[in-house]
């Protein structure tokens, strides 16, 4: 993984991660210059397989001054992600049959300068399990912060 473009912080919240994927993504024009300046949003966005291609839904690619006034691509539009057939009917059969979902983690630039969206099988956490990683997440930090102030 290169250099991290756009986080979905809220996804290590809400769900537990299980399996993790690389998936390219289909961008227009000036969504491309856009991503690669950071104004990407991915905390709503989500992943669906409709007849039997990914698509990452949700997800708001705010258009650059610099473009073309005339071509303003929607900017929360359908953008389709590139996967293997076997990568699709994998995750598809999880989601049908386990109840998991697909989510996004994070956009970044791959080694080749390319970018990627790195999308999850996840389960949702249930106000239980939320409350515990809260708890745990603070814990650390104060941990942290003793070790700094004794250390």
């Amino acid at each position: 993984m290169g250099t991290t473009i756009a986080k979905n912080k809220k996804a290590f919240y809400d769900y537990e991660i299980l399996e993790t994927l690389e998936a390219g993504i289909e961008l227009k024009g000036s969504e491309v210059k856009s991503v690669r300046f950071g104004r990407i949003n991915l905390k709503d966005s989500f992943v669906r397989i409709i007849k039997g291609e990914a698509f990452l839904l949700g997800a708001h690619v705010s258009y650059p001054d610099s473009a073309n006034p005339y071509f303003k691509p929607n900017e929360t539009r359908d953008r389709r992600l590139l996967l293997h057939r076997k990568q699709i009917d994998k995750l598809l059969g999880h989601v049908m049959q386990d109840g998991l979902t697909i989510t996004v983690l994070s956009v970044y630039l791959n080694d080749k300068n390319r970018i990627k969206v790195q999308i999850a099988l996840a389960k949702g956490k249930s106000l239980h399990d939320k409350r515990e990683s809260i708890k745990r997440k603070e814990a650390d930090r104060e941990a942290r912060a003793a070790i700094k102030r004794y250390g």
